[in-house]
């Protein structure tokens, strides 16, 4: 059997983070950075993206030490891609409130030789004409899971419908599906947008866990239940990576791996928002993803049967 590879193409960045626990400036973040962390923890991973001059070298050996390639990550004249946004009391919601670009305006994802074989790819959320030109460098055909956000839906709709006929899987919150497909329904708004082309979409809720459509039919993954959430940052990121790196790991994409696979990417999001940015992320062992995993079993364990006489 050929030996599986991941590849994660996305944005990696700075964060500067108002939270109800204080304000935290220049935080390591970024969807590939969130991402290839959660996937680390089941499978290496390789990333595609730019940084500027800002960006400490000894983050980059951080991001290795922990399984993550990153020869794929180019240094290019100017400032790191960075964000500011402030949360709610709740963390229910956000408002950004800067974004800077900076390299990050000109990235065009260029897949290293080594990393065109991939038998994973996961496109972060960036532009779906740079998604595209992604899929176009491959040497092979991976299991090729896409992340989108409203801001792609709204405007750039034609590239994104090219894209999503090249993908297998689409990982969207309930918001964006709505939008995507017109239907409020969730199974209805699945079901069309299976029509463009991905046969899987997997639809997060936040707290009230994430929903996947498929051949088999409907699944449910519930959110683990944490007594205090410290930071939402990146959780998304981090489901789609943990998804991702166990789908590697075992090397089958088929309906009940993507099944187990979706009890540790609602793990490795359970642990990003513990701590600010991606702290927790960086110090999460395997022991304590085999507990938090032997915890979502007992939270779903209903017995035997259900006894409807």
């Amino acid at each position: 059997m050929t030996a599986s590879s991941l590849v994660i193409v996305g944005s990696v960045a700075f964060d500067d983070l108002e939270l109800p626990t204080g304000t935290f400036e220049n935080v390591v973040g970024g969807a590939a950075t969130y991402s290839a962390l959660a996937a680390s923890m089941l499978h290496p991973a390789r990333v595609v993206g730019v940084v500027g001059h800002d960006y400490d070298e000894a983050t980059l050996q951080q991001l290795a030490a922990r399984g993550v390639d990153v020869s794929g990550i180019e240094r290019a004249p100017g400032k790191t891609f960075r964000w500011r946004g402030r949360y709610s009391a709740d963390l229910n919601s956000r408002v950004t409130l800067d974004t800077q670009l900076n390299v990050f305006a000109d990235f065009r994802p260029k897949l290293p030789v080594g990393f065109r074989s991939a038998t994973h790819l996961l496109l972060g959320n960036i532009h779906p004409a740079l998604q595209l030109s992604v899929l176009e460098q491959l040497e092979g055909r991976p299991f090729v899971a896409a992340d989108t956000m409203n801001f792609w839906i709204q405007g750039e709709l034609s590239a994104l419908q090219k894209l999503l006929k090249k993908v297998d899987l689409l990982i969207v919150n309930d918001e964006e599906a709505r939008e995507l497909s017109g239907i409020h329904n969730l199974p209805k708004a699945a079901r069309a947008i299976a029509k463009m082309g991905p046969t899987r979409i997997i639809i997060k809720r936040g707290e009230f866990g994430a929903l996947l459509f498929d051949e088999i039919g409907m699944f449910f993954v519930p959110a683990y239940p944490l007594e205090e959430v410290i930071d939402p940052t990146g959780a998304g990121d981090s489901f789609a990576g943990g998804l991702m790196g166990y789908l590697a790991r075992v090397r089958s994409n088929e309906g009940m791996a993507l099944r187990k696979a979706l009890f540790y990417a609602a793990a490795a999001g359970s642990f990003c928002v513990e701590g600010v940015g991606p702290r927790r992320l960086f110090e999460t062992t395997a022991a304590e993803l085999r507990q938090r995993i032997a915890s979502f079993v007992s939270l779903v364990d209903y017995g035997h049967s259900l006894d409807l006489s």
